[in-house]
């Protein structure tokens, strides 16, 4: 494969910020959306803090812009999520 055949969205890193509750299956259910797309994260940060919320970071590469939107837009449909969006890192 060259250089001109690979898309621009398989180098870029992506980072995926989620805010939840402290539910136990916060972040399996933020790790099920990767899963699904056979995407293994690069990295996966989760920090419980203050007031019994969860802060959820999964940095990704190969997957577009569009994509990471459309899996914020479903996270924040979940009832234990406050907040889910990306940014490029």
């Amino acid at each position: 494969m060259s250089a001109d055949s690979v898309s621009p969205a398989s180098f870029s890193v992506l980072r995926l910020r989620v805010t939840a509750e402290a539910d136990p299956g916060a972040i399996a259910r933020v790790l099920e959306r990767f899963q699904n797309l056979n995407v293994v994260p690069r990295r996966v940060v989760a920090e419980y803090g203050t007031a019994e919320i969860l802060h959820i970071q999964v940095d990704v590469a190969g997957v577009t812009e569009d994509r990471l939107s459309l899996i914020a837009a479903r996270l924040e449909q979940c009832p234990i999520i406050t907040r889910a969006f990306w940014h490029h890192i």
